[in-house]
């Protein structure tokens, strides 16, 4: 699957994707654009589900609508019932995913879209989830309703890039980021780093920290700057921080460990002594095989994924930068570039560098927007190099 570089806008910029995707377009699309701004309200809220939104028409006039608000919660068909301002029976619906077909923690929308007499869906795309992929679309037939699929889908799946990766691999989406001068430093020679992007950058950053589970750094981020990995916005949700410390570096003392358990250490130690004092102070350990004497980043994605980390900002410095490429696991690349020019050797992406062109890592769905004074570049990051 790929998906846009768009979806960095759609996360963290409602009013680009406004500007992106609601201008013209036929009465189809008008609807199911309605659906998707509604779906995307719901990030931040909804993880582990899957962002969704719907709308209710007839006529030509919007009955009722609703999306997924938050997790457990009714979804977003029953949401857009419950807002009904006259009777379905007879209308249409514009939902952005395939409706539930199993039972959960809510019935099955399926079911509820038949009850209510909906004559036609329009859904714009299928579920990946093996309990849906397809069944709720076989509910909705088998009652005589009409079934549309693939109104705005790129869109539609863009917006569920991160739920769709975890569901079908129990994988984390991995996204890159990090902020450079234009001519492509990330500290000054003295290492000095704060701070090169703007405010509204940083800003922006802090809303991805708030919608992705996971955020993972290197130790010598820790060492460095000692720094607490939340987020730093009103209402915003804190990620698990994964520290990814191969040597076992960690001070005791660090922030990082010592806020409220949701800490993370990858390491290829066998430390047995320093294992167990992090882990009296509420940090899980895990230890994998080395490679080249760094630790595992793909062992690690699995053993992640399984505990339900299905996103993870990835705000490394150039050595884990260039390890997360070298290993494959980066999905998704961020790049906030300030106009400043800093001079010397400090790369985003370190290590040993990739030794010719064709072994390069490459970038595709390349997009371009301002924010603030810096230019931000989204791109997703080519797989099967």
């Amino acid at each position: 699957m790929r998906v846009s570089g768009v979806l960095t806008m759609f996360l963290t910029s409602p009013n680009i994707f406004r500007g992106l995707f609601l201008l013209g377009g036929d009465n189809v699309s008008k609807y199911m654009k309605r659906a998707l701004e509604l779906a995307l309200k719901g990030a931040g809220s909804v993880d582990p589900n899957p962002l969704v939104g719907a709308v209710i028409v007839r006529d030509g006039r919007i009955i009722g609508e609703g999306r997924h608000e938050k997790f457990g919660g009714p979804h977003a068909e029953i949401n857009a019932f419950s807002s009904l301002t006259e009777s379905a029976e007879g209308a249409e619906m514009y939902v952005t995913l395939e409706p539930c077909a199993h039972y959960g923690k809510t019935p099955p929308c399926a079911l509820a879209i038949v009850e209510h007499g909906i004559k036609k869906v329009h859904i714009g795309t299928t579920d990946p989830n093996e309990k849906v992929a397809g069944k709720g679309i076989e509910i909705l037939k088998n009652a005589g309703i009409e079934v549309e699929v693939g109104d705005m889908e790129e869109e539609c799946r863009r917006i569920n890039a991160v739920f769709f990766k975890h569901i079908t691999t129990g994988l984390p989406y991995v996204w890159l980021k990090w902020a450079m001068s234009l001519d492509g430093k990330i500290a000054c020679p003295t290492g000095e780093s704060k701070w090169i992007s703007c405010e509204e950058s940083r800003a922006e950053v802090q809303t991805l920290r708030s919608r992705l589970t996971g955020i993972m750094v290197g130790i010598n981020t820790v060492i460095k700057d000692d720094p607490l990995l939340t987020c730093r916005m009103d209402g915003g949700r804190d990620p698990y921080r994964i520290i990814c410390d191969s040597s076992l570096k960690m001070p005791l003392d660090a922030r990082v460990i010592n806020t409220d358990g949701k800490c993370i250490i990858a390491t290829v130690s066998t430390d047995t002594e320093k294992i167990k004092r992090l882990e009296e102070k509420g940090a899980r350990v895990i230890q994998t095989q080395p490679q080249n004497g760094k630790t595992d980043l793909n062992f690690l994605m699995k053993e992640l994924g399984k505990t339900g980390i299905n996103g993870i900002l990835l705000e490394g410095g150039g050595t884990l930068n260039f390890a997360a490429l070298e290993s494959g696991i980066a999905d998704h690349l961020t790049v906030y570039a300030a106009p400043l020019l800093i001079g010397g050797t400090k790369s985003p992406v370190g290590g040993l560098g990739f030794g010719s062109i064709p072994d390069c890592v490459r970038l595709e769905n390349m997009r371009f927007r301002q924010c603030g004074t810096d230019i931000v570049i989204d791109a997703d990051i080519e797989k099967g190099r």
